[in-house]
This record gives C-alpha cells, sequence and structure tokens, in this order.
C-alpha cells in the first residue's frame, strides 16, 4: 500500500500501525459511555494500541421501530465531545444524513458513513468536504472491488483521509460472511478495518422471529486474529461491559472482559508478521 493511503487524525495512525476502533454500539447513557471510553482506553494504553473511541448518536438502521435509536444529535455530539476532551481520544460516530455531517464533524474526528449507504453520494461528498477523516463501511451487498467508487467520491470531494471497513456479505438470509480476499482488495484503494463484531451478526435472527439481531461472538477472537495475519490497518469492536443488557447490538458484541486478551493475541500476529505487511 502506498504512503498516498496513510494519513494521522488526532492520533490515529491508519495505514501505519495497528489501531482499535471500539466502543459501544450506541450512547446508552452519558455515564456508561465515559465509563466505557475510560475503560477501553486504559486497555489499549497498556498494549500501546492507538485508539478511537465508537459510539451512535441515533441507529437509524433498527430492526423494529420500537428499538432504541440513541440520545439524537444534540445530546450525543454533546456526550461525546465530552469523551474526547476528558478521555483524550479520537471519537468517531456514524452520519445517516447529508444534513447532520456539519454539525457531527464539529465533535468526531472521524466521520463513519454506515454500510447501507454507502453509496449514497450526497452524504459521501458532504462527509468528504466537511470531515477530517471518512470511514466507509463496505454494504453487505457491495464487492470489494466496488468500493472503489465510493473512495474516489470522497477523495475527488478534496479529502485523502479515507479507511475502508469490511463487515461481512449477506449469505443468504440471517447471515453474513467474510471473505477475506475483500481485505487485500480494498487495501489497494486505502487502509481497511476488520468489524470484528458486525461480521459474526446474524442480521434480524432473533430467537421466535422477534425483530432483533442475533450473534455468535464467540468467533470475534477467531476472525480476528485472521484478518490481522491477512494484513488490516485496524480492527473494528463494539465493545460492552454487560452485553446481555445491551440497549443494540448486544448479541455481537465484545465483552469488555475479554477485550485485553483479545488484543494481545492481535498484536503478537501483527508483530510476527510486520516484515511482510506491504
Amino acid at each position: 500500500m502506498s504512503s498516498h493511503n496513510q494519513f494521522d487524525v488526532n492520533g490515529l495512525r491508519a495505514g501505519a500501525e495497528l489501531f482499535l476502533i471500539a466502543g459501544p454500539c450506541v450512547i446508552e447513557s452519558e455515564s456508561h459511555t465515559l465509563k466505557m471510553a475510560h475503560s477501553i482506553s486504559a486497555i489499549a494504553a497498556t498494549l500501546k494500541v492507538p485508539y478511537v473511541f465508537k459510539a451512535s448518536y441515533d441507529k437509524a438502521n433498527r430492526t423494529s421501530l420500537n428499538s432504541f435509536r440513541g440520545p439524537g444529535l444534540k445530546e450525543g455530539l454533546r456526550i461525546l465531545k465530552r469523551v474526547g476532551q476528558e478521555v483524550g481520544v479520537p471519537v468517531l460516530t456514524d452520519v445517516h444524513q447529508a444534513s447532520d455531517v456539519a454539525a457531527v464533524t464539529e465533535v468526531a474526528d472521524v466521520v463513519q458513513i454506515p454500510a447501507f449507504l454507502c453509496r449514497q453520494t450526497d452524504l459521501l461528498v458532504e462527509a468528504g468536504r466537511r470531515a477530517r477523516a471518512v470511514n466507509i463501511k463496505k454494504g453487505q451487498f457491495v464487492s470489494p472491488w466496488d468500493m472503489r467508487h465510493a473512495v474516489e467520491k470522497v477523495r475527488e470531494s478534496g479529502n485523502n483521509n479515507i479507511f475502508l471497513t469490511e463487515r461481512g456479505s449477506s449469505f443468504g438470509y440471517n447471515n453474513l460472511v467474510v471473505d477475506m480476499r475483500s481485505l487485500a482488495i480494498m487495501r489497494r484503494f486505502a487502509p481497511v478495518v476488520f468489524d470484528a463484531t458486525h461480521s459474526v451478526q446474524l442480521p434480524s435472527a432473533g430467537a421466535g422471529g422477534e425483530a432483533v439481531s442475533g450473534g455468535q461472538p464467540e468467533f470475534i477472537p477467531l476472525l480476528s486474529r485472521a484478518a490481522v495475519a491477512a494484513g488490516v490497518d485496524g480492527v473494528f469492536m463494539e465493545v460492552h461491559d454487560n452485553p446481555a443488557q445491551a440497549k443494540s447490538d448486544g448479541a455481537n458484541a465484545l465483552d469488555l472482559k475479554n477485550l485485553e486478551a483479545v488484543l494481545a493475541e492481535l498484536l503478537a500476529i501483527r508483530n510476527a508478521l510486520k516484515s511482510t505487511i506491504r
């Protein structure tokens, strides 16, 4: 990968060393958000892993109309701003409409384009124009080689600080499968992050036909190890201190108590392969 695909945004060294994006799926409360940010930051600091805090102020793509969506734009950004100031880490959040981008970029270091919106030209262009960095999640319905078009939309908007995140491809109904070849293919266009927790999600596959998604979190370490061995630049994990009580995506979240051990394994693999990763 060329140096053109490396950049530094508030301590995030994309394309240079393995970094971590992690946090709860959604902002559940101010106290919980700060607790998670401090806890994950401490683990990352111990292992010397560059860390970006992630949480959503609004989950616009929940399965059910009655699902918890988060505190909304104004309150969510207030909480995320406090995370950045008090914890001292870069902050990432996802944006679902172009009209939110201006406000979000006042707080967030990285604007994330959700997988189901990765082809939304207006959203990509506005994020490219205003954001310090843009993370584009690959849609479950998009081939890895077609993600170059999303990268070009952002790059032609004047922003070269772009990375792509793999979160699995639709495999029949209610299942996602990661093609590890996609990691190498997309890395031709930009640094690549592996989303270890959404990749084990079973979309809309809740028990008894309920309007919730299931998951197989036991495979998070396995797939993460494979992705790091394949040469990814970063790992994305939704982490929660009590996944069973999480208000969103708890079924596929990594338990906070397991994070340090998983990261240590990933670093061992990365260090073993450091001389071969390009």
